[in-house]
């Protein structure tokens, strides 16, 4: 099998969605790293603003401690100034998805600030005995939600971290995933998913006749199938069965109507 290609598009959609936010001027860029803040979509639309923070992974063992946990081919930063990755449990659900980039002497994560303390104290249950240090370096960037939907982005914070399958959240398509690269956590999974054509649920955009909250359900109108990913607004992702994307589809009684993602029936 060919070498998987990185995709050059999708570092600008994520570093425009996190650019796009339109609050007021703030002072400073630190004053935006003070937890989440209301972010203004419209004249009557408020929602909250989602924070990243800075893991910093650094040490002569760097590369090959990141390389054994991570979906993606760190290799690739040799040519790619940043690229999409993801860490899975052991069982293939997503603890964190987000960009990755090369620093001096390691690599910095860009990872849910709700999640950064967490992740580091899990990392560091894999070091043994790799000379790899850790940091959460308080660098925090906004996140637009809304610009994360529009370009099909899933935002992985608490509340979804370890639920969804790369694949369940199209890390595929994003080309996050490695298929040619060595083990890391929940690959098997993720392998047996990938070659077997086994992804019957997928990341889809909808929009909505009212605003949903992420964790909602969602229905055909007889049964659930899915559930609200991230949501902004009236717009919204959420992991459901591919083939009842078209189909009459509700969140409790709310309307959906299925947008389908550029990426997805682009390539």
């Amino acid at each position: 099998m060919a070498r998987q290609r990185y995709h050059p598009d999708w570092i600008p959609a994520w570093n425009s969605a996190i650019r796009a936010y339109s609050l007021r001027p703030a002072r400073s860029w630190r004053e935006y790293a003070r937890g989440p803040r209301l972010l203004q979509y419209s004249n009557s639309e408020l929602m909250q603003m989602e924070t990243l923070s800075k893991i910093e992974v650094t040490g002569p063992d760097a590369f090959d401690f990141l390389q054994a946990q991570l979906t993606n081919d760190l290799s690739l930063l040799e040519s790619e100034s940043e690229i999409l990755t993801a860490w899975c449990n052991p069982k293939g659900r997503v603890i964190w998805f987000g960009r990755i980039r090369s620093i001096d002497n390691g690599f910095a994560l860009a990872v849910p600030t709700e999640l950064a303390q967490d992740m580091v104290q899990r990392l560091t249950m894999f070091r043994f005995r790799s000379k790899v240090q850790f940091e959460v370096v308080d660098e925090e960037e906004a996140v637009d939600p809304a610009e994360m939907i529009r370009k099909g982005l899933p935002f992985i914070g608490e509340p979804q971290s370890e639920e969804f399958t790369p694949h369940m959240l199209n890390l595929d398509l994003l080309d996050a995933i490695s298929m040619d690269k060595g083990c890391y956590p929940g690959q098997e999974i993720v392998a047996r998913t990938h070659y077997k054509g086994a992804t019957k649920r997928r990341t889809h955009r909808f929009e909505s006749a009212a605003p949903v909250n992420p964790g909602d359900k969602v229905s055909d109108g007889e049964r659930e199938i899915g559930e609200v990913l991230n949501a902004a607004g009236n717009d919204l992702l959420a992991v459901i069965p591919s083939a009842k994307a078209d189909d009459p589809l509700f969140v409790g009684d709310i309307s959906l109507t299925h947008i389908p993602l550029e990426y997805v029936y682009g390539r």
